[in-house]
C-alpha cells in the first residue's frame, strides 16, 4: 500500500509517500481500507519529534473508510462496513479519564495516513451518513476532543455563553458548533479579522482581537459585564485571561499547550472567583457514540479547509503549522 511512513523528524518535507506492506488483521482487529484522513496539530508535533513517538511510524489521527478484513474474534463490525475510526486506543472502562496504556492513534501506532490501516474492531464506528467521507475523516480527533471539553467536562448548558480562544483550528471550529447546538451563545478570539468574519457566519455571536488592547474586557462587556460562564481554552499561557473573561463559578475547561508547556495564574482569581478548571484530553468510546449520534440529529456539518491528495501531506502540514486555515485539512487517500 501507499503510505506516508515517518523515518526521520523534521520539516514538512520530511512527509514522503512510499511503499509499505498491506497490514493484516491480528486477532480482535480489522482492517479499514480508508477513504480519507485529517491532519491535527499533535501530527505536526510527531513530525517535529514534540511528540515521541519510535521511528518508523504512520502519522495521523483521523479516518474515515470501508472495512476490508477481519481478524480472528472481531466482533460487531462486517467485511464492506463503511466506517469512522476511534483515535483513543486503551483508554479503559472509566470516564473520568483514560486509564494507564491509553495511546492516541497516529504515533506509535501507526496512522490514517495510508491506503490501509489495522485497528482494534472496538475503534471502528458507523460513518454519519449524512457527512462525505472527508467530513466523517475530518471528525474524530477535533470533534471527540470539542464534545468532551464542552458535554462531559464543563457539563454545558442552554442558554450558558462559551468563549473558544483561538477560532480556525479543527477543535475550536466543532467547539463553535458543538455549543451552537446544545443553546449556548458563542464569543470566539483570534487575531484574523477573516477568521473572526468566518466564525460571525457559523453562529458566533461576536468576535475578538486578542491582539487588541483590552481585549479581556471586550468580552465581558460583550455578557453585559458578567463574564461568560464556560472558556474553552488550547493555549495555556492564556490562562490568566481566560479566568479573567469568566463569571464567578465559571468553568474553564483546557486541552492544550500550544502557547507552551506551562501556565502562571494568581491564585486569589481561582479562590475568590469560584473558578473550576478542567483538564481534559480525547475522549472515550461513551463519548464518542454521545458525539456521532449528535452529528446523526443535528445539522451542522464539520468545517473542511481544504483537501488534498495522500502525496500532497506535506503541503498540508505547512499550512496547519503556518495557521493559516479555518476547519480541517483533509487527506484523500
Amino acid at each position: 500500500m501507499n503510505a506516508i511512513q515517518l523515518t526521520e523528524t523534521g520539516p514538512p518535507e520530511v512527509l514522503r509517500i512510499s511503499a509499505v506492506p498491506d497490514p493484516e488483521p491480528r486477532p480482535g482487529e480489522v482492517v479499514v481500507e480508508l477513504r480519507a484522513a485529517a491532519l491535527n496539530r499533535r501530527d505536526v508535533f510527531v513530525r517535529k519529534g514534540v511528540a515521541k513517538s519510535p521511528l518508523p511510524v504512520i502519522p495521523g489521527s483521523d479516518g474515515a473508510g470501508v472495512v476490508r478484513s477481519l481478524g480472528p474474534g472481531a466482533s460487531g463490525v462486517a467485511e464492506g462496513d463503511e466506517v469512522v475510526i476511534l483515535p483513543s486506543l486503551a483508554w479503559g472502562g472509566g470516564e473520568d479519564a483514560p486509564e494507564p496504556g491509553f495511546r492516541i492513534l497516529g504515533g506509535p501506532d501507526d496512522g490514517t495516513y495510508a491506503e490501509l490501516i489495522r485497528i482494534p474492531a472496538e475503534n471502528v464506528f458507523p460513518r454519519p451518513r449524512r457527512l462525505s467521507w472527508q467530513e466523517a475523516a475530518a471528525l474524530p480527533l477535533a470533534g471527540l476532543t470539542a464534545w468532551r471539553a464542552l458535554i462531559s467536562r464543563a457539563r454545558l448548558r442552554p442558554g450558558e455563553t462559551v468563549l473558544v480562544l483561538g477560532i480556525g483550528g479543527g477543535v475550536a471550529t466543532f467547539a463553535l458548533h458543538i455549543a451552537r447546538a446544545a443553546g449556548a451563545r458563542v464569543i470566539v478570539t483570534s487575531s484574523s479579522q477573516a477568521k473572526l468574519d468566518a466564525a460571525r457566519d457559523l453562529g458566533a455571536e461576536a468576535g475578538v482581537d486578542y491582539t487588541g488592547e483590552g481585549w479581556v474586557d471586550a468580552v465581558r462587556e460583550g455578557t453585559g459585564g458578567r463574564g461568560v460562564d464556560v472558556v474553552v481554552d488550547s493555549v495555556g499561557t492564556t490562562w490568566p485571561d481566560s479566568v479573567a473573561c469568566l463569571r464567578p463559578g465559571g468553568r474553564l475547561v483546557v486541552f492544550g499547550g500550544t502557547g507552551g508547556p506551562k501556565a502562571e495564574l494568581p491564585v486569589r482569581s481561582v479562590t475568590m472567583g469560584q473558578v473550576s478548571i478542567l483538564g481534559t484530553t480525547m475522549g472515550s468510546p461513551r463519548d464518542f457514540r454521545g458525539l456521532l449520534t449528535a452529528v446523526e440529529c443535528q445539522a451542522w456539518t464539520p468545517v473542511i479547509d481544504s483537501v488534498r491528495p495522500l502525496a500532497e501531506a506535506a503541503e498540508a502540514h505547512a499550512r496547519e503549522e503556518a495557521g493559516d486555515h479555518f476547519g480541517k485539512l483533509v487527506l484523500s487517500t
